[in-house]
Order: structure tokens, then sequence, then C-alpha cells
């Protein structure tokens, strides 16, 4: 592609500081997912069903798809440069569209959100084939390929606005399927192959830190519906109990992934020689899981600061075993895509807390509120032991008298 694309450079530089930095656009942008994070956990705040938590999840899982893509693509393109400025600002617009959308997103609200989603995708690969058809042609066919499969999940997601309610979850549940095979799938397109993932060089410090973010933004949502519940219900010892522990159950979700897991997954994808498939999977597929453990955990907080010592109902008691269990699993599984070991504390912690769920009958929302933060307190103690018996003992011939 030499003869097409953009004439001004702008992709960052291959080495320094900006290289991997992060910069003030990207965090202007993250603002909008901030909204779109609240307006997902508030479809099961409002009403919780089985239904409900599948259009969450669904729903959940593009918002994400959304800002990842954006993630991959700021990893190259020069966030610094007047045009990929603008590319951002152009992506907000439509994603606050997208967010404005989300409540109704099953509702009459379908094709906004279906043509805003479709349009931030698109609008981002399109300009990133021509930021890269002069300098990196490998570069630009693999967005080519990604705007294949943009376009093919697009179709989808805008016919699936068309169709009678009840038939469009299918529908997007189809979409959403394209969406999330593309990447493992290589973005295998007629004529022009796959992707080779030895291109997909990525800075991990970068990738590592923008991922981190959105952590951030999720635990900020579980923070806003403690505060918010808590500030505007009755205020007795019940309740600040479960304000308390809403918030200490947040406290260790922040430490079980910022201890040790995000500086581990940052250096090990910087030295790996085949960064790829491990930015894939331990910083686009796995993130999905941390994210849902910690919105569906914000959503229980929620249901257990509105009546914390009256009987426990099932969906509480099933977004809070179930939201924290996951959060565990993500972390092991985290754990393992960036070369550790498989971390048993955590897996024994997810069983433990899936099984207090047993205790239903037998709990307030209060207690098994507290009961899932003690496991996470063992947890995250365990790991700091762990991690304490691992480190080398200081050499005896070195040291000052």
């Amino acid at each position: 592609m030499p003869r097409i694309g953009f004439s001004a450079d702008l992709l960052r530089p291959a080495t320094g500081d900006a290289s991997h930095r992060v910069t003030y656009i990207e965090l202007f942008f993250d603002l909008v997912f901030v909204f779109a994070i609240t307006q997902v956990s508030h479809i099961l705040i409002h009403e919780q069903s089985g239904l409900e938590l599948v259009h969450t999840l669904v729903l959940g899982c593009m918002v994400w798809w959304m800002w990842v893509y954006t993630t991959w693509a700021s990893s190259w393109l020069n966030p610094e440069t007047g045009a990929v400025r603008a590319l951002f600002i152009v992506m907000m617009f439509f994603g606050m569209l997208v967010s404005i959308a989300i409540p109704e997103a099953f509702g009459d609200r379908a094709l906004l959100f279906a043509v805003s989603m479709v349009a931030l995708q698109l609008s981002r690969s399109l300009f990133t084939i021509f930021a890269f058809a002069r300098t990196q042609p490998d570069h630009a066919v693999n967005f080519v390929r990604i705007s294949v499969w943009h376009a093919a999940a697009g179709a989808v997601w805008i016919a699936g606005a068309f169709v009678p309610e009840d038939a469009r979850l299918w529908v997007w549940l189809a979409a959403l399927v394209i969406d999330l095979i593309g990447p493992r799938a290589r973005f295998w397109t007629p004529g022009l192959g796959t992707s080779d993932l030895q291109t997909w060089n990525v800075s991990g410090e970068h990738m590592s830190e923008r991922v981190s973010l959105f952590v951030i933004i999720a635990l900020g949502e579980s923070i806003v519906v403690t505060g918010s519940t808590f500030g505007t219900g009755r205020i007795d010892a019940a309740t600040f109990g479960a304000f308390v522990a809403a918030f200490a159950g947040t406290v260790l979700m922040w430490l079980l992934y910022f201890t040790h897991n995000q500086r581990r997954g940052s250096e090990f994808l910087e030295q790996a020689d085949e960064r790829g498939m491990i930015a894939q999977t331990a910083f686009t597929y796995i993130p999905i899981l941390f994210v849902f453990g910690i919105v569906l955990t914000a959503v229980a907080d929620g249901l257990v600061l509105h009546d914390p010592t009256g009987d426990t109902e099932l969906w509480a008691a099933g977004l809070l075993t179930g939201a924290a269990a996951l959060y565990l699993v993500a972390n092991a599984l985290f754990r393992r895509a960036v070369g550790g070991s498989w971390l048993i504390a955590q897996l024994i912690g997810a069983a433990v807390v899936l099984a207090l769920f047993a205790l239903t009958p037998v709990l307030t929302p209060l207690g098994l509120s507290w009961a899932v933060n003690l496991v996470l307190l063992v947890v995250v103690l365990s790991d700091a032991l762990n991690r304490r018996r691992r480190r080398p003992a200081p050499d005896a011939s070195s040291a000052h008298v």
C-alpha cells in the first residue's frame, strides 16, 4: 500500500518514553467508558432477572471490546498528533451515543446503540489503515482484515436492531461471537489470509497500564454504587456495616490485582518474543472476567445496602459469591497467562466463595458479604506470604557490618 495513506507520521516513536506513555487524550477518552460502565451496571441494579443478566453481559462485553480495540490501536498510533487526537474525539462522540443507548439497547434505542458502536469500530480501524499504509504495509493489511471483521459483525449488530425484541438477543449474541472470535482466528479474511502475530509487537508497559486503568474504572463504579446507595438511604448500624463491607471488598479486589499482577504482566509482556498472543490472552480476553467480577460485585453491594439484615435473596447471594469467585479465577488465569504458576490460593478461594452460597438460608446479606470478604482477605494474605517465601534471602557475604 505504498501510494495511499497519510503523508504525516502518525505513529509512536519506536524508542523512548513516548513509545509507551499513556497520554491525556487516552485518559479523556476513558471518561466516556466511566459513563458506559455505570449504564451497564444499572441494568441489573434496576431489575434482577436471568434475562437482564444476559443483557448486562452482552452489552458489557461490547463496551470492553470497543475500549480494548482502541487500546491496541493507540499502542501504535501517536495520540500526541493532531489527527490521532481528532480520531479520539470522534470515537468519544460515538461512545457517548453508545452509552446513552445502553439502558434501552434491547428496546427503543437498539438502532442508536448498534450504529454508534459500529461507527466507532470502523472509524478507528479505517483510520489506522491509512496511518500504517506508507511505512508499515503489513500492519495496514492487518487492519484491513480487522475492518472486514468489524463490518461483518457490524452488519449483524445493525440487523439485530430491526428484528423483534424477543429475537434481538439471539441475533446480537451471534454478532458478539463474531467479534470475540476474530482475534483468535487471527482475523482470517478471504484473499488476505490471517494476521502474522509477529507483527503485533505492542508495548507491554502501555498495554498493561491501559488495562489497569480500565480495572480502576470498574472499581470506581463499585465506589459510586456504594456511595450513592448508602448516601440516599437510611443510615443506621446495619447499613453502615454494609457500607464498610462493600468498601472493604473493593479494597481487597484492588489489592488482589494491583499488589503484584499489574507489574508482572507489564514486565513479562515486555520481555516476551511473541507479544501478540500473550497480549491477546492476558490483556484482551481475561480482563473481561475482571471487569464483570467487579461490576457484578457492585450490583450485589447495592442490593445488600438496600436490606442488609433481611432474608438473603438468591439473586444477592448468587451475585456476591459468583462475582467474587469470577474475580479470583480471573486473577489465577492472568497470572498463568503472564508466565506465572497457578495461584492455588486463588482457585481454592474461588471454590470456598462459591460454597458460601449454600449458607444463604442462615446468613443475612450483611453476614454473607463479610464472609466473602474474609475469604478474599485470606487469599490476599496467602499471596503475600507466598511471595515472601519465594523472595531470595540476602547474600550474607555482601552484607555490611
